[in-house]
């Protein structure tokens, strides 16, 4: 067992030593986009406010005149009962955070729309309705820092190149969309109009 751990330490500080990285490890991940733009609709929520801070310690600049732009849409929380006690009360909880996210250009055009679940579970003790509260706060907490790492992890995985195909996608689908517009505004232009006809007016 010893000489196994020593050879396992020993290939650890040689890749180490090599440069080598897993990706998807935090401040080790590397961003294809160096630069990005992140909104919500809760601007001074947690999930964005450490989601930011995660990009930049990944040496990703944030800044409003990126080329794309996150948008976290809706983060939601929900609650359900796991299990049950022999005295039919709730014994254990699964707490569920979604959070529904787009990706977007600097013309708005939205270029990806995805969502992302964490879920846990914990036990619920009605003797001691404190220290269960605290647990969920705590669970709460740990979900959303799961959410922001495997939303960076997702965000580390975008290609430049495939975000330019989406974006001519999106632009040739909206430039569809406003010529159609345009051909059914003047084909209701061109319609005769009809003249309105007045009722004679019974003044008895």
């Amino acid at each position: 067992m010893m000489k196994r751990n020593l050879l396992v330490l020993g290939l650890a500080v040689l890749l180490s030593a090599c440069g080598f990285h897993l990706r998807g490890t935090g401040e080790n991940a590397a961003f294809a986009l160096t630069e990005l733009d992140v909104q919500a609709r809760n601007a001074y929520g947690d999930t964005v406010r450490q989601l930011r801070h995660l990009l930049k310690s990944n040496h990703v600049k944030v800044h409003a005149g990126a080329p794309y732009r996150v948008l976290l849409v809706r983060e939601q929380e929900t609650r359900r009962t796991a299990s049950y006690t022999g005295a039919a009360r709730s014994a254990e909880y699964e707490l569920n955070t979604a959070l529904d996210y787009e990706i977007r250009d600097s013309q708005n055009l939205l270029l990806i729309q995805d969502k992302i679940d964490v879920q846990k579970v914990y036990v619920h003790d009605e003797n001691n309705l404190i220290g269960s509260d605290q647990e969920a706060a705590q669970l709460r907490e740990e979900m959303r820092r799961d959410l922001v790492q495997q939303l960076v992890l997702r965000l580390q995985l975008l290609d430049p190149a495939k975000l330019e195909e989406l974006q001519k996608t999106a632009q040739a689908k909206a430039q569809a969309e406003a010529e159609a517009l345009e051909a059914q505004r003047r084909a209701h232009e061109d319609q005769p109009q009809q003249p309105s006809i007045k009722l004679p007016v019974n003044l008895q």
